[in-house]
């Protein structure tokens, strides 16, 4: 039993790869089922040593070798539908969730479109590309977390807009230019003006519906204190609308950009693990283009993470981004939400093992840890003691600047305590002498 991978770049599809269960009941252990994976021939004669937007993951550039895996490899649980996604698409198949025994054909029937510039050409042989007219957005707005079973009903395809991860509902959708909605994957690329991810809130609690609603109002908080953000989002009706960051369209042909988790890089082969801060630093800095300028960009959002509550900084929620230049940045900001609204209680997922205290780091401390641990790359203590030490001045103006992204007034004050507490500590980080 085999997955090809194909790889878009210079428009168009590439067969790249294939990972290759071992054993005829392997799929019967799902992603933790053992395999090979080996690059195509023709594609590594083309492409030897190319990593970035052509290879399969940062973590296996183009060669000839033939690797064998005790598990699945964990670029692949990128592509693999999870959260409401695999509810959506199980309930498509008409079928229940047996656990790891369906994770082998949710990815050869799931994996059709994922984000980023890979996917499963089983997967994509299954698309239906039928035309169908489109839906408005009043009628996403409308069915809310049930237009997908709604535009199926009404004969529109559909199965592409379910491979996006995440416990709340959300979908693949693409605008075409005559301002009609789809499912991703359906349209040709030449009729796709616009690509989105729709987001829906997780329940039908009031918290929920107050997290999405405060996320469209935390990008804007994300952007006013210089952290890297796309097109901010729209929110109408509890739907949130972002603008996905992976695609591009110019001159009617799409641009996509390889994305790949910070899980991934650091070769987890799991959901839902917590992985130590300084781990997911080592995981991306040797494949960014600029690695003391982006280790700068992750710090400063976890100390946004910590102020402003989004506890669910789990290392699916950060990737990297491959640009056709061979650039390779870490991804805009997303998944950027007030998470301690939830009413699930959830905890900081990913914290660092020294200098960290009840999910508050103490940011001298962590300064220390990461410029010892990184010395390689020329980071020193008092830089990042300087980096902390000025934010403080942004950081007491969060109050403000939420404000006038209007956020909640009751989530603002919610907040305020965390705000002053995390001040309290980008302070104290002044640099030494």
């Amino acid at each position: 039993m085999k997955a090809d991978i194909e790889i878009f770049f210079e428009n168009e599809w590439h067969l790249a790869a294939t990972f290759t269960l071992l054993g005829e009941s392997a799929w019967e252990l799902g992603y933790r089922a053992p395999g090979l994976l080996a690059y195509d021939a023709r594609f590594v004669v083309e492409h030897i040593n190319q990593s970035g937007i052509k290879a399969v993951s940062a973590c296996y550039p183009v060669d000839f070798a033939i690797i064998k895996t005790p598990c699945w490899p964990a670029f692949l649980l990128d592509l693999l539908p999870s959260g409401a996604g695999r509810r959506a698409l199980l309930n498509f198949l008409n079928q229940s969730d047996q656990g790891p025994k369906s994770d082998w054909q949710l990815l050869l029937q799931g994996a059709s479109n994922p984000p980023g510039n890979l996917r499963v050409k089983q997967a994509a042989e299954l698309l239906n590309h039928d035309q169908h007219p489109g839906f408005d957005k009043s009628e996403i707005i409308k069915r809310a977390e049930m237009f997908i079973e709604y535009a199926r009903g009404h004969g529109a395809p559909v199965s592409g807009s379910t491979g996006v991860q995440g416990d709340a509902p959300k979908f693949l959708l693409t605008l075409d230019y005559n301002n009609h909605w789809h499912a991703d994957g359906v349209l040709s690329d030449s009729q796709a003006l616009q690509h989105f991810i729709v987001k829906f809130p997780r329940g039908h609690l009031d918290s929920d519906k107050a997290v999405l609603r405060n996320e469209a109002a935390y990008y804007q908080v994300a952007k006013a204190v210089g952290l890297r953000v796309h097109a901010l989002p729209e929110f109408i009706n509890n739907a949130l609308f972002v603008p996905r960051f992976d695609r591009k369209v110019v001159q009617k042909k799409v641009i996509r950009y390889g994305q790949e988790s910070l899980c991934s890089l650091a070769n987890v082969t799991e959901f839902g693990q917590a992985i130590p801060m300084e781990i997911l630093c080592s995981a991306f800095m040797p494949h960014v283009t600029h690695p003391k300028k982006e280790l700068k960009e992750f710090l400063l959002r976890d100390v946004m993470n910590v102020a402003l509550g989004n506890t669910d900084n789990h290392s699916r929620n950060t990737a990297i981004s491959k640009y056709p230049d061979g650039t390779i940045l870490l991804s805009p900001i997303y998944d950027f939400a007030p998470m301690i609204l939830d009413e699930q209680g959830i905890a900081r997922v990913c914290r660092w093992s020294e200098g960290e205290y009840l999910g508050f780091p103490e940011w001298g401390k962590i300064a220390d840890v990461v410029a010892k641990r990184f010395s390689s790359y020329h980071v020193t203590s008092n830089e990042l003691r300087q980096l902390f030490f000025e934010f403080a001045k942004t950081t007491e103006q969060l109050p403000d600047i939420m404000n006038q992204a209007n956020v909640d007034t009751d989530l603002i004050e919610r907040v305020n305590g965390r705000i002053q507490e995390v001040t309290r500590a980008l302070k104290q980080a002044k640099p030494h002498g």
